[in-house]
């Protein structure tokens, strides 16, 4: 989604916080989760290496 509807690259994408991205998602009018931990984070990272 967010490089769909922003424009991120990948890069952009994973060195972003939580916080910038639910700012984002609220800008476009959805509701953001409470987050991740940072487990989950890193098995996404791990699952999809963009680099």
């Amino acid at each position: 989604m967010a490089g769909a509807v922003f424009g991120w690259s990948p890069d952009q994408f994973w060195r972003a916080t939580p916080a910038e991205l639910a700012a984002l998602v609220q800008a476009v009018g959805g509701e953001a989760s409470e987050g991740v931990d940072r487990a989950t984070v890193a098995r996404l990272m791990e699952a999809f290496p963009d680099g």
